[in-house]
């Protein structure tokens, strides 16, 4: 019998909290005050700080299990692995335990608690670098062993795995790939920067099913990280053991952390011994839901198992991104939650679904995650909504696109032969949001004969158009980014320490009624929204800000206190996110006020000021309407 992702997820706290880790809530797919990247893509994301050096207010061992989307795997889903949301069950030590307790755990809750069969499980270490002087991972590689040799294995090391396959061996050596830093390669590393070793397990799927003679890389050695699908990677353990130094060698840290990852995914496809993740219980919903609406099946072809899994992991990542906030839009997370919706659409036109489906599709997801995740029920309402309407907007954009490829159609075919080129091709994709696949089929319906559109050829000089338009869109978005949060933190600071300014403010001028419901900074200006059924007049919003500059200009304390989130709450500190907070907090206080003892208080996770004088003058860019009963404030600095 299949399990359930709620058994492992609920398996998999147990077994941390039995060994004195403390279960953090998930944080929402969009990071808090992080221009660098758009979601939450690791379990360790929200708590980079603490690895940093900042003290957990919840000890030295947590445990949870994590939400994620990463939007750069969207043209990858469609394979029997690739997800673009999904969680990660992660157990975390600040300073605390190491490589011996972690490997141990590991393993035993894969093999006793998971029951997996340890003969298909395959690890990975680091191989050490004479040129930076880190030696191999030798003691990841004994405790391993000794995991191993505890069930009756001999786990073996393969030095050089890539050139000569895994053979009989358990142990697969590594260079950069079985290393972690936040920026890559120990080259990339600047100065003061930690990383260290990681060790991966694999699940394999075994010789029989033939998954690697059936590849595209058959001629080539099989190995834990060969991409033919027969060895999965499940889950990863980063040692946090090194720091570079000025000259550029590296020294251990005196306090080492650990990092673990499990794709729940990918866990419970070995669980299953499934190498197709969408065949879990996790989208068995959605996909009989789809077969439905269809009128096929899920094996009916290659074609039909690649728009089924497209559909599924897409409606599951939209609700999820909407369920958080994020509404469809032409900019950042809004940009992808519609490229989302888009492209489940597309697919669902491949499959002959030619009525809305999205609002009753997402019913799957909900139900799926109301436990764990209460906030899509919540929204249930506003999801169905934007859904529909999102939906219902793209089909009149496949109208339009269908519209203009009949006009091209007749201006450029002659006799049996369309006229249609790649650039054609591109430019409907790219104006309308029009699928090359449609651009083939209607071709190919109206003219058979045309060999030339349907080719390989045509399809290259496609996707090289693609790839051209993605890099130059890559170096824009480099270009953004180097001047953000990474090489600005003192800006971004004294950003954040405005921003409950900016809050009080808000409150004290229309009224208690004010709510944020979002926030968003850079080195160049913070973004505010909140909750105001009318618009503020220019006096109002000039009131609003004299008050804010008046709290800069008398210096006022920055307090940061620990307590219980029950005891904060209760003193009125403020938190319109309550779920993502953990029972105990930080709290940020700022000031004293003659009425209310205090100015702004609000559960926040830093970084602030630590007087408000530091933040320095502000002004407000504009203010604008969001959305009904929602208001947009940018403030900058006054230059």
């Amino acid at each position: 019998m299949k399990r359930t992702a709620q058994s492992i997820r609920d398996a998999y706290l147990n077994f941390f909290t039995q060994r004195g880790h403390v279960v953090v809530p998930s944080a929402p797919l969009v990071p808090e005050n992080d221009a660098t990247t758009l979601f939450i893509s690791s379990g360790m994301q929200p708590l980079l700080q603490y690895f940093l050096g900042t003290p957990h207010p919840l000890g030295t061992r947590v445990v949870n299990s994590q939400k994620c989307l990463r939007s750069q795997d969207i043209e990858e889903v469609g394979d029997n692995r690739h997800t673009t949301f999904f969680e990660m069950l992660g157990n975390w030590s600040f300073g605390d335990y190491f490589k011996t307790e972690q490997i141990e755990w590991v393993f035993t809750f894969l093999t006793k608690d998971l029951k997996l069969d340890p003969s298909r499980l395959f690890v990975t270490v680091f191989a050490g670098s004479d040129e930076l002087g880190i030696d191999r991972d030798e003691t990841a590689i004994k405790e391993w062993q000794k995991q191993f040799k505890q069930v009756g294995i001999a786990a073996t090391v393969a030095v050089d795995p890539s050139k000569t396959g895994m053979g009989e061996h358990r142990i697969g050596v590594y260079l950069w790939k079985n290393w972690w830093s936040r920026v890559g390669e120990p080259s990339t590393m600047p100065a003061q920067e930690p990383g260290g070793p990681d060790s991966e397990v694999f699940y394999d799927f075994g010789p029989e099913r033939k998954l690697h003679e059936q590849s595209q890389f058959k001629d080539l050695p099989c190995h834990l990280n060969c991409d033919c699908g027969r060895y999965m990677e499940i889950c990863n353990s980063v040692f946090m053991q090194y720091l570079k130094q000025d000259d550029g060698s590296f020294v251990e840290l005196p306090k080492k952390n650990v990092d673990f990852g499990g794709g729940l995914e990918r866990i419970l496809a070995a669980v299953d011994d499934e190498p197709d993740v969408f065949r879990s219980l996790i989208f068995a919903p959605i996909i009989a839901q789809l077969e439905e609406l269809s009128g096929t099946t899920y094996d009916a072809s290659d074609k039909h198992r690649k728009a089924f899994r497209v559909i599924a992991d897409h409606t599951r990542a939209a609700v999820m991104l909407l369920a958080d906030g994020v509404r469809p839009s032409n900019k950042d997370q809004g940009y992808v939650a519609r490229r989302l919706i888009r492209r489940a659409v597309r697919f669902a036109h491949q499959l002959g679904i030619e009525r809305a489906f999205l609002a009753e599709a997402s019913q799957s997801v909900i139900e799926l995650y109301e436990t764990q995740y209460p906030e899509v029920r919540q929204h249930q309402s506003e999801i169905e909504a934007t859904l529909t309407q999102e939906e219902s907007r793209f089909r009149r954009t496949l109208d339009k696109g269908e519209l203009q490829l009949s006009k091209l159609l007749s201006e450029k075919s002659k006799g049996a032969h369309s006229g249609i080129t790649a650039e054609d091709a591109f430019y409907l994709y790219e104006s309308f949001g029009f699928p090359v696949e449609l651009t083939q089929e209607m071709v190919a319906e109206s003219f058979p004969d045309d060999k030339v559109v349907g080719s390989a050829q045509f399809m290259e000089q496609f996707q090289q158009l693609r790839k051209q338009h993605a890099l130059s869109s890559r170096s824009a978005s480099a270009g953004q980014f180097k001047g953000g949060l990474q090489h600005a933190s003192e800006q971004t600071t004294r950003f954040h320490t405005a921003t409950h300014l900016l809050h009080a403010s808000l409150r004290k001028t229309l009224g208690t009624h004010v709510q944020q419901k979002g926030s968003h900074i850079t080195d160049q200006r913070l973004r505010f929204d909140y909750t105001q059924p009318e618009a503020p007049d220019d006096a109002t919003i000039q009131t609003i800000l004299d008050q804010i500059n008046q709290w800069v200009a008398d210096d006022l304390p920055v307090v940061r206190e620990e307590m219980s989130k029950e005891t904060a709450l209760s003193q009125g500190a403020l938190a319109f996110f309550v779920e993502k907070y953990p029972d105990q907090v930080s709290v940020y206080t700022i000031g004293r006020d003659p009425k209310n003892d205090w100015i702004s208080k609000e559960l926040c996770g830093g970084p602030h000021v630590e007087h408000t004088g530091e933040i320095g003058k502000l002004v407000v860019e504009k203010e604008q309407s969001i959305g009904a009963g929602i208001r947009r404030i940018y403030l900058r600095f006054v230059e």
